[in-house]
């Protein structure tokens, strides 16, 4: 992206997120999803339709915008957290998310005709998910904790274990050594350098009297753990999706004050992160790109996302204490995310044979899971019997009550 590209991008973004912010309130209370508008808008801006911003497939801003987004995430996942959730992440993860690699592969093989290598690479990168387009559901403290603690775990740790088998389908797909050796490495430095800074930045806070946050600057201690995760990952070649995830989950667990501080910046700057990251990938989808794909093509991204995904998360919590409509929200919230527009990006980048089809099948899939999750979260909260906020602050001050003035 030039110069003027980036002026555009910055400016489209105020403007978006400025009318996302003003109707935030309907949003909470309807089907209407700022998620949804920051993809359209993106879409609009972009080649496809008024040309305003040039976005290359190579440049490497969504990929950069996706660490913050892991680092608060896992925030939400200390180890207590992880101990009291993990039967039912646990199911989630080592069951349902291979079942939706196999089951997504299959029609992938069969309807569109890629080889078995390529077709596990599309399961492998629409595995994942990300729960911000249920904001209604995991972002509200009535909703069951176990639901929400379900949620929130599996989405964030089957990013990075989504990714070995990214790596070794698409190694394969190119003909050439999966390097499990490497990968292993990849995974393992990422754990260690999520686990061993922030610890030792968290303990080092702990016990020396010299090292202490002004209270007013709490925040800003987990937000530089996270950018010197990120430098460190880069250099090292460590797996910075597993190391941001760790590194949240470790400073909660020994840090509880940081963790506190920075839970609502870091939800904050979550969200304007993610949003950013819409708005480009919206900008990558063009009529031109999705406008070849066949009947296949758009049949494989409503089974993933209607049957797959429902299919086996059912399977993976038979026999759980949670209620019907709990599994059913379970099931049916499985948004494809962040992970999946990086890994899908990945593909692209890789030149394999069917590298142009395989981004575009995930490009379509991703836009449509946004477009039915985030516009059925309110609807399926009031499933869970809880009911939308209807007493949000207006813009207007707040009527002076005659004796509160003769006081």
């Amino acid at each position: 992206m030039d110069g003027v590209d980036v002026v555009a991008l910055v400016l489209a973004f105020g403007v978006v997120l400025l009318i996302s912010v003003s109707l935030s309130g309907v949003a909470a209370r309807t089907v209407l999803s700022t998620a949804l508008l920051f993809l359209l808008a993106g879409a609009l801006i972009g080649d496809g339709v008024f040309g305003f911003v040039t976005v290359a497939p190579s440049d490497s801003l969504v990929v950069t915008l996706a660490d913050i987004v892991l680092f608060t995430d896992g925030q939400r996942a200390n180890v207590p957290a992880l101990r009291e959730g993990w039967r039912l992440s646990g199911r989630a993860l080592g069951l349902a998310m291979p079942l939706t690699m196999a089951l997504i592969a299959v029609p992938a093989h069969w309807l569109v005709g890629l080889d078995w290598p390529t077709a596990f690479l599309v399961g492998a990168i629409l595995s994942p998910t990300d729960p911000v387009f249920a904001a209604a559901i995991v972002g509200r403290q009535d909703v069951p904790l176990r639901l929400r603690r379900l949620l929130n775990v599996e989405s964030g740790l089957n990013d990075g274990l989504a990714l070995p088998f990214v790596l070794i389908f698409l190694a394969t797909a190119q003909h050439k050594d999966s390097g499990l050796a490497d990968i292993a490495v990849e995974l393992v430095l990422g754990l260690v350098l999520g686990i061993v800074l922030p610890a030792a930045v968290a303990l080092a806070w702990r016990w020396s009297k010299i090292l202490t946050i002004e209270p007013r600057l709490q925040a800003l201690g987990p937000l530089a753990i996270a950018v010197t995760l990120y430098g460190a990952c880069h250099l090292t070649h460590a797996n910075p999706y597993l190391a941001a995830f760790a590194a949240g989950s470790t400073l909660a667990t020994l840090d509880r004050v940081a963790s506190e501080h920075y839970e609502p910046f870091g939800e904050l700057l979550s969200e304007t992160t993610k949003f950013a990251a819409l708005l480009v990938f919206g900008a990558l989808i063009t009529p031109e790109r999705i406008g070849h794909l066949g009947v296949g093509a758009w049949v494989i991204a409503i089974v993933a996302i209607v049957l797959v995904r429902p299919a086996a998360m059912l399977v993976s919590l038979i026999r759980t204490p949670l209620s019907r409509g709990e599994r059913a929200a379970a099931a049916w919230f499985g948004p494809k995310g962040f992970a999946s527009v990086v890994y899908g990006l990945l593909a692209l980048q890789s030149g394999i044979t069917d590298s142009e089809m395989v981004f575009d099948l995930v490009a379509v899939t991703i836009a449509l899971s946004i477009v039915l999750h985030s516009s059925t979260d309110v609807p399926v909260a009031r499933m869970l019997r809880v009911e939308p906020p209807d007493n949000l602050p207006t813009g207007k001050h707040a009527p002076v009550h005659p004796e509160a003035t003769a006081q």
